[in-house]
């Protein structure tokens, strides 16, 4: 199917509408500006402590460091792929925060104001309890940072995170939650390569994924429609996980993102934003992901490129 997808619009709308953040994410899939302007841009989000907080995760609004809110720097630092201190740093601050076990709570602790706008999960969170779902999804990220940098390639929080989801993937009988899933196999898929343990439990855990249709896992609790897709799950061409992934729902799946493109230029999400302003820096999340996206895969032109496609 061929969609027409209007990059001057989807600029237009990042330029009304995004946090600077997201404009500076955009501007570098474009070839635009540079990772300094990016990491910049970070830096409104960081804490003395070597964390990030601020609402970096639109649903949790609350000023201190969170391990979600690490989640979105490592996106960033992924993205810039330049060595920086404050991705180490940020490896310090995950350390202080592990528990015993080696795993990340889901969140930390946050209340009053500071909770205003945020999502339930997040402000019910147990603390004393690790999750394997925030420990993966930040191991994952991780390791795709540490292919440029040392500094997180070699911290020892990393090997402990990673070590911790080794234990809890082996005890999995079955698929967890789809959101959860969804960072397993991609923590799975990353360190393929690099960690002996990861192809045979990759194989395992993929036959869990849905066959034939759609490819879509609903999230439980979600709200109508939401779900964790073949782009979700398998975003990465030319990666391990791509092999469990049928390509026929794949290729449905870009056509999807492709055709996802609003009248006003941006993209949206398919949950349920938590406030006003959470909605609107989610869109603009949703749109630079969108187009990197189908800039990886062959349906827009790469860096430099622009106008209607």
């Amino acid at each position: 199917m061929s969609t027409t997808i209007d990059i001057a619009a989807a600029t237009a709308f990042m330029t009304a509408h995004a946090r600077v953040l997201d404009r500076r994410r955009f501007a570098l899939h474009q070839g635009r500006t540079d990772a300094e302007g990016v990491l910049a841009a970070l830096e409104g989000y960081r804490n003395a402590d070597g964390g990030y907080g601020w609402a970096l995760e639109p649903d949790l609004r609350c000023e201190r460091s969170q391990p979600v809110a690490a989640l979105h720097a490592f996106e960033v630092f992924e993205e810039c792929a330049v060595p920086t201190a404050r991705a180490r740093e940020l490896c310090d601050w995950l350390e202080a925060a592990t528990l015993p076990d080696g795993g990340l709570p889901f969140a930390l602790p946050f209340d009053g104001p500071d909770a205003a706008g945020s999502a339930p999960f997040w402000v019910e969170a147990d603390p004393s309890a690790s999750s394997l779902h925030m420990t993966a999804e930040l191991a994952g990220a991780a390791h795709r940072v540490a292919r440029h940098d040392p500094g997180v390639r070699d911290h020892p929080w990393l090997a402990r995170a990673t070590e911790f989801c080794r234990r809890r993937i082996a005890a999995l009988e079955g698929a967890p939650p789809a959101i959860e899933f969804r960072f397993v196999l991609d923590l799975l898929d990353t360190v393929h390569d690099t960690h002996p343990w990861a192809p045979a439990e990759l194989a395992r855990l993929a036959a869990f994924l849905p066959r034939g249709g759609d490819g879509a896992m609903a999230v439980e609790g979600g709200a109508p429609g939401e779900a964790m897709r073949p782009l979700d799950v398998a975003p990465r061409p030319g990666r391990p996980l791509r092999s469990f992934v049928d390509p026929r729902a794949l290729a449905a799946d870009l056509d999807r993102l492709a055709a996802g493109q609003c009248e006003d230029g941006g993209w949206t999400v398919d949950w349920a934003p938590r406030s006003p302003a959470g909605a609107l820096e989610w869109r603009g999340h949703a749109t630079v992901r969108a187009v990197a996206l189908l800039t990886a895969h062959g349906r827009l032109p790469g860096p430099g490129a622009g106008g209607t496609h």
